[in-house]
């Protein structure tokens, strides 16, 4: 069935080939070659503005699936498409919950560039003197800075089945230290929300800055973003890896730093050895088919290779440098029904609708 708008364009079309064909059978003087090159190219231009109006329609259906609210494709520097639900402010910040982590993940690498943090090998244990004086516990001393940032700590979780109790503690630092180790660090991904707040903790405590206050002077400030509303811990400490929110615009700065390998508009804002380590396979999801790396999610999308930040609920960032494409979705979590059903039809949509959609927008970079 077509709809109103589907209707109304064909409906122009059929006015456009009316008209074609009355100039057709009045300009009798005209020789009938020229004719038929005006009628030719006229019928080109007509099913030429029905196929660029057929590929909006195909990119709307994202908003098909779950509660998808805004969607804006960036290719070669520039957005090409902004698509969004009425009411949705592409310059609002909206909560991007678990993207989030691979924001933090870009403040660590900062943290490092500039010589607040030793190195990704540095344990966590002089960060948590206090708590380590008062529970001694060799296996959690030696926890190191990468395997927080690769969700390998050996801690249980504190998401899933155990994130209520977590976020109502009195110490979410406390909590998540308190938990028993279940595997050796380094060895098996267990995903935590709880192990991403202590990078948030490591970065306020090796600063003497508050992680907002880091943030907004080496990334957010030079790169021109204005983050919302950011949650905190009890002790105050800003959180590490949820609830934090950003406009759908500024995801893409965010996409376009790891593109450029931590560039933008011509300033390193995070050294490119940073970014290529962050995007390296360290290991995988015990529940999606996902590999993962410093906070950043990756796997292969048809012929190509995707990079993405992902938050429940249908928040995403994703990179496809292939055909050189940033790409932000975000979902309204005010009509989210809680399932997570919706994640395989975001990836169809990308293999069968947006990869389509960019190849053909750039086939000098199609494979």
């Amino acid at each position: 069935m077509l709809s109103v708008r589907q209707t109304a364009n064909f409906h122009t079309n059929d006015r456009k080939c009316f008209a074609v064909f009355e100039l057709f059978v009045d300009l009798n003087s005209i020789e009938m070659s020229k004719k038929l090159n005006i009628l030719i190219l006229t019928i080109l231009l007509v099913f030429s503005s029905a196929e660029s109006y057929a590929q909006e329609e195909d990119l709307n259906d994202i908003f098909e699936i779950g509660t998808v609210q805004s969607l804006i494709i960036q290719q070669e520097e520039k957005i090409i498409e902004e698509l969004l639900l009425p009411g949705v402010d592409p310059n609002e910040p909206t909560n991007i919950k678990s993207a989030s982590k691979s924001i933090l993940s870009l403040l660590v690498g900062i943290a490092i560039d500039e010589g607040y943090i030793e190195s990704v090998d540095q344990p966590i244990a002089p960060y948590f003197e206090d708590y380590f004086e008062a529970n001694p516990d060799s296996a959690k001393e030696s926890i190191t800075i990468r395997n927080l940032l690769t969700m390998r700590s050996g801690l249980e979780t504190t998401s899933f089945r155990n994130y209520g109790r977590w976020v109502l503690s009195s110490d979410w630092i406390e909590f998540t230290l308190d938990q028993p180790m279940i595997e050796e660090p380094g060895t098996e991904m267990i995903y935590s929300t709880g192990t991403s707040h202590l990078l948030s903790v490591i970065l306020t405590r090796a600063t003497g800055i508050n992680t907002r206050q880091f943030a907004n002077r080496y990334l957010f400030g030079p790169m021109d973003m204005e983050i919302g509303g950011w949650d905190r811990d009890p002790q105050g400490y800003y959180m590490g890896g949820n609830n934090m929110a950003v406009s759908p615009r500024d995801l893409i700065k965010i996409g376009s730093l790891m593109m450029n390998v931590g560039q933008y508009q011509g300033r390193q804002i995070v050294s490119r050895e940073w970014v290529m380590d962050s995007i390296q396979i360290y290991t995988r999801s015990n529940y999606n088919p996902y590999n993962y790396g410093y906070m950043w999610w990756r796997r292969p999308v048809g012929n190509y290779q995707l990079f993405f930040a992902w938050g429940n609920g249908g928040q995403y960032i994703l990179i496809l440098p292939e055909l050189d494409a940033v790409v932000s979705i975000t979902s309204d979590l005010g009509r989210s029904s809680g399932s997570r059903r919706y994640q395989d039809r975001i990836f169809r949509y990308i293999e069968y609708t947006l990869i389509p959609y960019l190849e053909e927008s750039a086939p000098h970079l199609a494979k």
